[in-house]
């Protein structure tokens, strides 16, 4: 096991991994950047080092700057979390070759999954079921394109193969459109990923938004943690997470469960994974893997007793998964909703000092956060400033401990979403169960503030 190691990332999922580290005996170095000189887990952390001014440019994806503080500090291993560098090949790459251990995948397998194109490819022929669509990038040939998007059938959408975050796509309603919207994500890929193929797929017009969390090490070894409902989303941004999905046959489930462990490894991958998928009509369609920890990883922890950010250290370290699939059992139902900083019902970030924090407590919850009371929430990050985590024996239990949760949350000197999750909370549909990835937005369009 390592002795120490170094944690590339900010916010709750910092904290999130430096707990992991306590609890293993591991000591953790933190970077951080001037605007989180203040953050909880830089208090906490063994060591802290700052990289840089609060631009993440100049501190959190700043490779020789990270990399020069892990030689510095004796860390054997660097943990990327989610975001910034993740999923960064060539940040990885650099890591390895610096003589330290990258927690994730390899750089092959990132380079690989991370190009949607190439990713579609290897998942065909793993058997795992994608969305009907083109066979790789788009062609420069306009005639070329056009007979493609009448193959497929329209409404199509146009992808960046470098895309992701819900970044990098359009939707394409007639054959007319079809040649200006390539061109315009043509350019726009370009600019934003540094990659400007692109590809077309069909658009599912009322899709679930399902995936599958997966876990290998470097023996060969490859299982499947169950599944999360992610359909609850706004902008292709996911705000409220559970597993399991309800109202999907497990036996269903199970068949793309296992056909996702058995892609692992084809391609030896190694590390938390998960594989995204849309669901519609009882058929499930691959659209990509993050090859990283989610931020939706605790709802599959509370259901599976499995600490998958402890996982990920051991299967570095090089350590076999201790358990076989037939050993992984699904206990209860876990609902997750993200606290961002920001108006709840506009969306607009709302950055500044919490005058008041009070987290809930009691059965069945769990608050993964950096914040407390007198912490400056900086506007240069992303708005997520915690989640609160709830799990039930039922799924009618983990919404109920949900609403009482929201119900106790205090936080005052800025504005957050929490309002709209208790909205949603008591929402007939979300209550029932199994609504689609549009449901949220035409649920805003008819509750406008």
């Amino acid at each position: 096991m390592f002795k120490k190691i170094l944690i590339a990332n900010r916010g709750e999922i910092a904290l999130r991994i430096q707990r992991a580290c306590r609890e293993m005996g591991v000591k953790s170095v933190v970077v951080y950047s001037e605007a989180d000189r203040d953050a909880k887990y830089v208090k906490l952390a063994d060591e802290a080092v700052c990289i840089g001014p609060a631009a993440s440019a100049q501190s959190y994806l700043n490779m020789p700057a990270i990399i020069s503080t892990a030689e510095v500090t004796d860390a054997e291993a660097i943990h990327p979390g989610y975001g910034f560098l993740s999923e960064n090949a060539d940040f990885a790459e650099r890591v390895e070759q610096s003589g330290f251990t990258f927690i994730g995948p390899t750089p092959e397998s990132i380079r690989l999954m991370g190009d949607k194109v190439s990713a579609k490819q290897a998942m065909i022929k793993s058997g795992v079921p994608c969305v009907p669509g083109s066979e790789g990038a788009l062609p420069d040939d306009p005639k070329e394109i056009i007979r493609q998007g009448r193959a497929v059938g329209y409404p199509v959408i146009i992808k960046a193969a470098g895309g992701g975050g819900g970044r990098g796509m359009r939707v394409v309603h007639t054959e007319a459109a079809l040649l200006h919207a390539v061109q315009t994500t043509r350019s726009e890929a370009g600019a934003a990923f540094g990659n400007p193929a692109v590809y077309m797929e069909k658009f599912l017009e009322n899709p679930r938004h399902i995936e599958i969390q997966v876990m290998a090490d470097q023996h060969k070894n490859a299982v499947w943690l169950g599944e999360r409902d992610c359909s609850m989303q706004r902008r292709h941004q996911k705000i409220i997470e559970e597993a399991p999905a309800p109202g999907i046959p497990r036996r269903v489930i199970e068949k793309i469960g296992d056909r996702c462990a058995a892609a692992c490894k084809r391609i030896g991958y190694r590390g938390a994974g998960t594989f995204e998928f849309l669901y519609e009509n009882g058929e499930f369609y691959f659209i990509e893997m993050n090859t990283r920890v989610q931020v939706e990883h605790p709802v599959t922890e509370l259901v599976t007793g499995i600490d998958i950010v402890q996982m990920q250290i051991r299967v570095a370290a090089g350590e076999k998964l201790p358990f076989a699939q037939r050993q992984i059992q699904m206990h209860g139902h876990a609902i997750e909703c993200r606290i961002n900083a920001e108006d709840p019902y506009k969306f607009t970030p709302s950055p500044g000092r919490i005058t008041a924090w009070h987290a809930p407590g009691g059965p069945g919850v769990r608050v993964d956060s950096h914040a407390y009371t007198n912490y400056f929430v900086p506007p240069n990050y992303d708005s997520m400033i915690g989640k609160i985590i709830t799990h039930g024996d039922t799924r009618d239990q983990a919404v109920a401990r949900m609403r009482i949760a929201l119900s106790e949350t205090v936080v005052e000197g800025i504005l957050t979403n929490i309002p709209l999750h208790r909205e949603l909370m008591v929402d007939a549909k979300f209550v029932e169960g199994g609504t689609s990835i549009h449901y949220l937005e035409g649920w805003m369009s008819q509750h406008k503030r």
